[in-house]
């Protein structure tokens, strides 16, 4: 396993791409990034739901594998997430926080706050570290 900072990939192509998503720290222990609101709403023009369950997964899946190390992966295997509050544009930063870093599973506390630092979500994701498939 690896505490150490992790290099950011390339996510040409990507829902990550496709979201918006900008990765700005990333490491075993936190992961932090920004979304824009502006393309990610739902209908009623609120930042949908989903989408910030999307950022969740994608900061909590970065530090998972950072966390795996050299030849080991990460794969979600549980995502929850509670709505605080709504935002209706702006930028929203996302922090992925380690709560549990074991052999096997890896589990994060994301935390999504609109520009004022406010609150809009609170999510839990737990990953399996496997070996990587070639």
């Amino acid at each position: 396993m690896s505490d150490t900072t992790a290099p950011v990939p390339q996510y040409a192509g990507t829902l990550i791409e496709r979201m918006g998503i900008e990765v700005l720290e990333a490491s075993a222990q936190r992961v932090v990034g920004t979304m824009p609101v502006a393309g990610n709403t739902q209908p009623y023009g609120l930042l949908h739901g989903g989408a910030s369950a999307v950022l969740a997964e994608t900061l909590g899946s970065i530090a998972a594998m950072a966390h795996a190390g050299e030849g080991r992966a990460a794969v979600g295997i549980e995502l929850n997430a509670t709505h605080h509050r709504a935002a209706r544009s702006g930028i929203v930063t996302g922090t992925a926080t380690a709560l549990h870093l074991g052999g096997r599973l890896a589990s994060y506390q994301v935390v999504v706050e609109d520009e004022d630092g406010r609150p809009l979500c609170t999510a839990r994701l737990t990953c399996m570290v496997i070996d990587a498939r070639p």
